[in-house]
This record gives structure tokens, C-alpha cells and sequence, in this order.
């Protein structure tokens, strides 16, 4: 009698567990490994996700080639910078972005040689930078036209963040756009070069969390429940950080106190910021950039700036 009491007890929680599964969105994540993003890893797994009915899949895809996976349905979600949303819808690719997640305080730089003076002396040299759509390459741009020069200025290297810092520690290239934690390996090697600009003097790099828009119409609990994970990720880095810097860490192949170092370069963005972002900031940076991007050539045709975002999720 007890066995088969058991058995159904066993058979009953399976069922239970069966159902708990199905009721489970699941999603697949679009990022890189950007410190910024690292709440989300943390959100997954720390098992907030989970708990708040979502089945998260988190795929590393360079910046450059996110918006291709969101297009062919391999992602329906993903990470990236403000800027490059609007890259993405005047390609056609339709996305909004339902929640903030950084704000880059000197974590995203230019690295010269030691004989550089001045931004204005990078015209004429080879600079290192991710392909044109991504954020590395806009801040390029960004920092050129703050000094009266542009992209024809320079002679441009595409190379991914991480490939760009250790190139340029081994003696390649003039300058490189790169960020952390990719950064701090040229800030360990003040010999070959240094920073000569970051966000703390460009304010230009700040991310942002979207989806592909015809799936957010039909899934607008679990886009609901994206923004309420990544809010509860940052109480956990509030209450307990040194745990969180150890799993957010070790996804990129940092110790905890690796991690910390990167972090203190940006802040993650709460709720109550993400209300301040939206009420203004957002609407006109991106009015700004966009213009940065046709008149670089980035993009061919501005694309409408009043449909980027869909702010109903932080509330």
C-alpha cells in the first residue's frame, strides 16, 4: 500500500513539475560578453527566470550579427546599445526595447599609443574598431565628430573588442575601440599605450534590452517578466554582490573581484532610472545619433524614432 501510495505521490509531483514546465515562455537572449549584460547571466543562473515563468536561453552572438538572428527567428530577444536599435529598424529588422540595463562610466574607451596627444592626432592612423551597426565603431564615430574629424579621417581595422585590446597590447594598430573588461588589459600595460578618451568624457554608450516586435505581441507577460528579472538580478548584486560578482564573473572567465573591477566602470540601471531614461534621455540621444549614423552613412534612411521603445514594461 505505502508503494503505491508513494508511487502516486512520485507521479503526482512529476505531473506537478510537467505542468510548472509547460507554463514556462521560453526565450532565447541575444548578448556578448559586455559586463553591462552580466544581470541577465546572473537572472538565469541565480534561477529568476525560472521562478518568474520564463525559459531562457542566453547565446553569445557578436553585436554585428545580433539583429540577423533576431530576423531569422533564432533569437527573439537581445542586448545591445541604444544606437544600434536604430540600426536595426532602419535595416528593416523590427524591434523595440522594453527596459534599460547600463550605463557606461568609463568602461568603453579609445586606446592609443603613448605618443598620441589628443583625439585630433588619431587622423591619418589605423584605428581598430567592430564593424559598422555596432557600438564600438559609433563611439568611433562619435568621438571623430566631437573633434572636428570624421570616419574618412581614419583608416578603419574591423576587430571585435577583445581581438582589438590584445591586438593592439602586441604592437598592432594606432588606436583601438574597445571595452571592458577587454579595456582594463590595455589599463595592465600602461607601456604599450593608453586610454585617451571613455564614456566619462563621450557619454555615448548606454544599453538597452528589446525584443522582436511581432513577438512581443504575443508575449507580453513574458516580456513583462524579463524586465521584472533583471530588476530582481540587481537586488540580488545589492544584497548579496560578492556572490553575484562570482557567477556573473566566472561567465567570462573572471573572479568575482575581476569582475567588481570591470563593473565600478558603469552602473546597471533600477526601475526608477529606467522611468528618468524614458521620459526624455532616450527619445533624444537616439534623435542625435541617428543623424550621426545617416550623415556617417551607417544608415541610408532614419527610421521612425517614436516607435523604438515600448516603456509599458517597467512600470
Amino acid at each position: 500500500m505505502k508503494a503505491i501510495l508513494a508511487g502516486g505521490v512520485a507521479g503526482l509531483a512529476m505531473l506537478v513539475a510537467g505542468a510548472a514546465s509547460a507554463q514556462e515562455t521560453k526565450v532565447a537572449v541575444g548578448i556578448s560578453g559586455w559586463t553591462g549584460f552580466a544581470p541577465l547571466t546572473l537572472a538565469k543562473e541565480a534561477g529568476i527566470f525560472k521562478k518568474n515563468g520564463l525559459d531562457v536561453t542566453i547565446k553569445k552572438i557578436p553585436q554585428a550579427s545580433r539583429h540577423l538572428a533576431i530576423a531569422s527567428g533564432d533569437i527573439q530577444c537581445a542586448a545591445t546599445t541604444v544606437e544600434t536599435w536604430v540600426v536595426w529598424n532602419a535595416a528593416g529588422v523590427a524591434t523595440k526595447q522594453i527596459f534599460q540595463l547600463d550605463k557606461s562610466y568609463g568602461a568603453d574607451g579609445m586606446v592609443v599609443r603613448n605618443a598620441v596627444g589628443s583625439i585630433k592626432d588619431v587622423k591619418g592612423k589605423t584605428v581598430a574598431a567592430s564593424a559598422p551597426g555596432t557600438s564600438p565603431y559609433f563611439l568611433l564615430a562619435w568621438m571623430l565628430k566631437k573633434n572636428g574629424l570624421s570616419l574618412k579621417d581614419v583608416t578603419i581595422v574591423n576587430m571585435e573588442p577583445g581581438p582589438a585590446a590584445q591586438a593592439f597590447v602586441a604592437g598592432q594598430n594606432d588606436a583601438a575601440m574597445t571595452y571592458e573588461p577587454y579595456l582594463s588589459t590595455v589599463r595592465a600595460a600602461p607601456d604599450k599605450g593608453k586610454i585617451i578618451a571613455t564614456t566619462l568624457d563621450y557619454a555615448a554608450v548606454m544599453d538597452t534590452f528589446g525584443c522582436a516586435t511581432g513577438w512581443l505581441g504575443g508575449n507580453e507577460k513574458a516580456a513583462k517578466a524579463l524586465a521584472d528579472s533583471y530588476f530582481e538580478a540587481l537586488e540580488m548584486i545589492a544584497k548579496d554582490q560578492a556572490k553575484a560578482y562570482e557567477i556573473m564573473g566566472a561567465d567570462v572567465k573572471q573572479t568575482g573581484e575581476q569582475f567588481g573591477g570591470s563593473a565600478k566602470f558603469l552602473r546597471w540601471q533600477d526601475r526608477a532610472a529606467n522611468k528618468t531614461f524614458f521620459a526624455g534621455e532616450h527619445a533624444s540621444f537616439s534623435k542625435e545619433a541617428a543623424e550621426l549614423m545617416l550623415e556617417a552613412g551607417i544608415i541610408k534612411a532614419i527610421p521612425d524614432l517614436t516607435q523604438l521603445a515600448d516603456t509599458r514594461f517597467i512600470q
